[in-house]
């Protein structure tokens, strides 16, 4: 599975790799792009069936998710870089962490959770979109993503944001959708060694706070911050105050990812 993915920012930086969420694209970090091209190399990439990426038919797990990246970052070369990710980008974002903590360096965790308390409704989604596509649950996924104050203050945002799910492969957003129902990803958090942060939004239902806590309170050392005002797409929604916990924690006294030219 080779990824579609875009790099930006200057040539000699080090690597900062970007995960979106799931019915997302690379255009979903566009907010914080001014800021990190300051000082990396960002490499962000599209999942299965999104955006310009290849179509995938399942079973899959959270396994063939995070293979996909590293896949991706052999074939550019690098073998060290840091990670931000947002819901599903943040999953993958725990799995590299733990199972190939010698190729990240630095980890920022967006409102993303460790597990899920039941698998039902993962699986009555995957049902839903196989049969009537994404378009099916756009408003009422996309209606969490965001405050209603937002979506009344911008709502050609919200509408932005239900068109790209609109356009996801059903299959793969299925496929990916029966991989969470059964991902845990609790036992290797102990073991990620990488510099965290974790980034809550407090009005973010689809991972409450309680979620990212129970990830904070697992990696050893890890920082966790709470922004108001936003709910599950804290990026877009809270861009700023995102934004300068990333710069925060990714420039300070940063690692040894590499420099991809």
């Amino acid at each position: 599975m080779r990824l579609h993915y875009e790099l930006s920012g200057p040539e000699n930086a080090p690597v900062l790799v970007l995960g979106s969420s799931l019915g997302t694209t690379t255009a979903l970090w566009e907010p914080q792009l001014p800021v990190l091209h300051e000082y990396f190399r960002v490499l962000r990439f599209d999942h299965r069936g999104h955006g310009g990426s290849p179509t995938a038919t399942g079973p899959f797990t959270i396994d063939d998710l995070g293979d996909d990246v590293l896949e991706l970052a052999d074939s550019l070369g690098v073998e060290r870089f840091s990670y931000c990710g947002l819901s599903l980008g943040g999953m993958i974002g725990m799995w590299l962490a733990g199972h190939a903590p010698e190729r990240v360096d630095r980890l920022a965790l967006c409102c993303t959770t460790a597990s899920f308390p039941a698998p039902g409704p993962w699986r009555d989604r995957a049902a839903t979109v196989r049969e009537s596509g994404t378009a099916a649950i756009a408003d009422v996924v996309v209606g969490r993503w965001f405050t209603h104050a937002l979506a009344e203050r911008e709502p050609e945002v919200v509408q932005r944001f239900k068109d790209v799910l609109s356009g996801v492969d059903a299959e793969s957003y299925a496929g990916i959708c029966d991989a969470l129902a059964v991902m845990d990803l609790r036992p290797v958090l102990p073991a990620i060694q990488a510099s965290t942060v974790v980034i809550a939004a407090a009005q973010d239902e689809a991972t409450p706070t309680e979620f990212l806590r129970v990830i904070a309170d697992a990696i050893p050392d890890a920082e966790l911050y709470v922004v108001g005002d936003a709910a599950h797409l804290a990026n877009v929604e809270a861009a700023d105050a995102v934004s300068v916990i990333l710069h925060g924690h990714l420039t300070t006294t940063r690692g040894s990812a590499d420099v991809l030219r």
